[in-house]
């Protein structure tokens, strides 16, 4: 009988401690969330500094608002992920996800090639107080 209640007492500190990685675990998507949409206020912000001596139709506020749906999407998916991962500790069936981090490596990577755009575009552009002369 006190072996039976060893063993629980384990496995409930076991399941806690693997509740409360997984709840660190989506702290920290919510935090990089956070970054992309404060980043894509950023760019936003950066393509408004310009002057204006010539009307263009910049680019950059649609790289801001990519920025800002790539950090919702975050948002939504970790959440989503969160409750999966809750519910298979739980159940003692958690698998790690490889799409996860697939999705968001691309998301990230494509953003970062985004960013040099604008960086290559702001420097071409002799008006432009981001890069300047």
């Amino acid at each position: 009988m006190k072996v039976d209640e060893e063993k629980l007492k384990q496995q409930n500190l076991s399941r806690a401690i693997d509740r409360s990685a997984n709840e660190r675990t989506f702290l920290s998507w919510m935090r990089s969330a956070i970054a992309l949409m404060g980043f894509g206020v950023l760019i936003v912000r950066f393509r408004a500094v310009q002057i204006p001596i010539q009307h263009r139709h910049g680019t950059g506020w649609k790289l801001g608002l990519v920025f800002s749906l790539v950090g919702l999407a975050t948002v939504l998916i970790s959440t989503r992920q969160y409750f999966i991962v809750r519910r298979q500790i739980d159940e003692n069936t958690y698998e790690p996800s490889d799409w996860l981090i697939i999705l968001f490596s691309a998301a990230v990577g494509l953003l970062g090639m985004g960013v040099i755009f604008f960086i290559f575009a702001a420097a071409v552009s002799s008006q432009s107080f981001v890069i300047p002369n």
